[in-house]
């Protein structure tokens, strides 16, 4: 019937007359779109307007649409930006291959579009002419389905595309759009009214955007909430404008956290839930042929902060041995100076001030990526990560490089000796614990393990794991001395670089 419909015809019926429609498409136009359609078919999903299409006569329906709503314009086509991943839901042009009046074939590539991830190339399916280029190549971020570009089959009717304005093209998606606010409005408008009578369901009330108990976000919202220091989006209550409820990067932008007045209820809050934390984890849960141990909230944060940050940050890995023997003369006299009483500096205290002053001498280590930019910053506050499993914290050191030994010594172990005291099920209390640093050092030599690739914490760069110490036999590189080998102490350091913000080059001169 589309079909038929196209080529001016009332009916599909072989008998009946054939009634030709005012400003209908001629055979060979129709013809050409069908074909052009079938291909697009193809696929089994689409997107439209910013909404993913799995039925292809409903897409075809569009096509169909699209096609025949203005006489005044020649046949032609609204493309959109593309959905070009699973988890794409806007994407930057970075430059257009084909420019205004340009044909193309099937296969050409028109644009190349930056996504939060990579740079994929947008290929035309069909053969065609560039009529109009409504979005510019530039840093402007475009979500999925808006129109990008009007492409038309015969070069002699480009032309009248040349005062074609992106509103012509959007006209039909008002509708779609209008039909989202209704179920938002009325759910977490009521939701509040019997929260003022307990407090404790005004966290829980509103909640649009959870899909089976989920948040549903996408990745540059994530990670945008942690760099503006308001937390995971799961804590936030946001509402989604995305599709279907999804929070987006520019929901996050526009969020606005609590105000003060609301500072008398939490603490209410706060209070009543006081003893609650204070209970231990849950026992476990024993099954048939397994047992299942429950995970504190702390615990489950970490987990989903890694896990994104492995998924978003494009790691590499470079490795070096380091001889410590004169670290060691060093760390003894230190000690011997100080005194029985006060000596503690170790071997890993040694190595955060190493750190430290590797990065005075390569800065961009110590950095951060901001999506449109890389932020540098001025001090080395590294976080050293200490326990295990629930027990497992990052306390931070201020201003490594302008502190003494003694100093970090002193601020790690006091930072330890909360975590020991601690109660179970409550975690340590302090200033240095909470902040995110600018730089991550984890130590497994005492499980005897040699080397580990450790996981970047965003919104840092690097990560530096160490291994265990050992001695070793090694070519012997005194020219006055008569043995072959000779014994050294020896340490394996593995630094993990954002390739985003330390290139292979920076992160071996730093390392």
């Amino acid at each position: 019937e589309f079909l038929c419909f196209s080529l001016g015809r009332s009916s599909f019926s072989p008998t009946s007359t054939t009634t030709p429609i005012k400003g209908a498409m001629s055979t060979a136009s129709a013809s050409r779109f069908f074909l052009s359609s079938s291909r697009r078919l193809a696929g089994s999903s689409l997107v439209r307007n910013g909404n993913r299409l799995n039925n292809p006569a409903q897409s075809l329906l569009l096509d169909l649409n699209q096609r025949r709503w203005m006489t005044s314009y020649p046949p032609h086509e609204v493309v959109g930006m593309p959905s070009l991943s699973p988890t794409m839901e806007a994407g930057t042009i970075a430059k257009w291959n084909k420019s205004e009046g340009e044909e193309f074939i099937a296969g050409d590539i028109l644009c190349e579009v930056e996504t939060d991830k990579a740079t994929v190339d947008f290929e035309a399916q069909d053969d065609g002419v560039i009529a109009k280029i409504l979005a510019d190549a530039g840093p402007a971020e475009i979500q999925c389905g808006e129109p990008i570009c009007i492409t038309v089959e015969e070069l002699a009717d480009a032309g009248a595309f040349k005062d074609y304005v992106v509103e012509a093209s959007a006209a039909p998606t008002p509708e779609p759009a209008a039909a989202t606010p209704p179920p938002a409005t009325p759910e977490p408008v009521a939701a509040p009214a019997p929260a003022v009578a307990t407090p404790p369901p005004v966290a829980a009330a509103p909640a649009p955007t959870a899909e089976g108990g989920r948040v549903v976000a996408s990745p540059l919202a994530h990670k945008l909430a942690k760099e503006l220091g308001h937390g995971p989006i799961s804590a936030l209550h946001i509402t989604g404008s995305g599709p279907n409820g999804r929070v987006i990067a520019a929901d996050v932008r526009e969020y606005i956290p609590p105000a003060a007045t609301e500072a008398p209820a939490a603490a209410v809050v706060t209070e009543a839930a006081a003893p609650a934390a204070a209970t231990p984890p849950s026992p476990p849960i024993p099954g048939d042929g397994y047992t299942d141990y429950p995970l504190s909230p702390a615990a489950l944060e970490i987990a989903s902060q890694l896990a994104h940050s492995k998924q978003n940050v494009p790691h590499y890995y470079l490795t070096v041995d380091i001889t410590l023997d004169s670290l060691l003369d060093l760390r003894s006299t230190l000690n011997g100076s100080l005194g029985k009483e006060e000596a503690g500096i170790s071997v890993n205290d040694l190595l955060i001030k190493a750190a430290a002053s590797a990065m005075k001498a390569v800065p961009s280590a110590n950095a951060s990526w901001m999506e449109s930019s890389v932020r540098v910053y001025d001090t080395v506050d590294v976080n050293v990560v200490v326990g295990s499993g629930d027990a497992l914290y990052a306390p931070v050191v201020r201003n490594v490089g302008g502190r003494g030994l003694k100093s970090i010594s002193d601020e790690v172990n006091a930072a330890v000796s909360a975590i020991d005291e601690a109660e179970e099920g409550v975690g340590p209390s302090g200033e240095a614990f909470g902040p995110m640093g600018t730089f991550t050092i984890m130590n497994l030599g005492m499980y005897g393990i040699k080397s580990c690739a450790p996981i970047i914490r965003e919104p840092q760069a690097c990560a530096l794991a160490l291994g265990a110490i050992e001695n070793r036999i090694v070519p012997n590189d005194d020219p006055d001395s008569e043995e072959i080998y000779k014994q050294v102490t020896m340490v394996t350091a593995t630094l993990s670089c954002d390739h985003r913000v330390v290139d292979g080059a920076v992160g071996a001169q730093w390392l």
